[in-house]
């Protein structure tokens, strides 16, 4: 008989948890608020003191990170760390603050994170630097910053998928990923990382 170790069977909880929240919620996509960069600097004060002392940087990133496009109304945002040892330290030092620990969720060089109650709506990352997940979100926040036009057509392609399927995250998600595709090509990111990223956002 196969015994199946206990932090596969943790994985699978917290995939299966992860994938029935995605189905579960509505999907709203709101115009840009000019509060948001306001709100990643109260979370990022709360967080900032608990790793300090090794992180490289809190970064705001996903769309609420570009100024003037549409988005979820929801912070993203991502603990920089340059070491697999320093991901096992952010984990633990963000457990003190009464973050929870998801796994990585699937996507490469991404440690997920559910929030603490009473804080506004956001969502918690630790990244290594150099690693996939955090190219993937600095890369496509720096190229809609810095191309006005393509992030008012991502805003408008997000608006339009969120009235199509405003409670089918998959259909949402798969539906943005080959123009998320486009602004990675165009940023430089290499064909090995660009499939790596399709092959993330393309999961069911």
């Amino acid at each position: 008989m196969k015994v199946v170790s206990e932090e596969l069977v943790s994985k699978y909880w917290k995939r299966l948890r992860f994938l029935l929240w995605r189905h579960m919620r509505t999907i709203v996509v709101v115009d840009y608020d000019p509060a948001w960069p306001e709100v990643f600097q109260q979370l990022r004060l709360k967080v900032w003191p608990v790793v300090s002392d090794f992180a490289l940087s809190v970064e705001h990133v996903g769309s609420t990170s570009v100024p003037g496009l549409a988005a979820k109304p929801i912070i993203d945002m991502s603990v920089v760390v340059s070491s697999e040892a320093e991901v096992r330290l952010a984990v633990k030092r963000l457990a003190t603050l009464g973050y929870l620990h998801r796994g990585d969720l699937g996507i490469e060089g991404r440690e997920a994170f559910h929030p603490p109650a009473g804080l506004p709506a956001h969502h918690l990352y630790v990244c290594q630097q150099g690693g996939l997940g955090l190219q993937n979100q600095l890369a496509v926040r720096d190229y809609l910053r810095a191309h006005r036009e393509t992030a008012q057509a991502y805003g408008e392609l997000k608006k339009r998928l969120a009235h199509e399927f405003p409670h089918d995250i998959e259909s949402y998600v798969d539906g943005k990923t080959d123009f998320l595709l486009g602004i990675l090509r165009e940023a430089g990111l290499s064909s090995d990382r660009l499939k790596a990223i399709e092959i993330a956002n393309r999961k069911t």
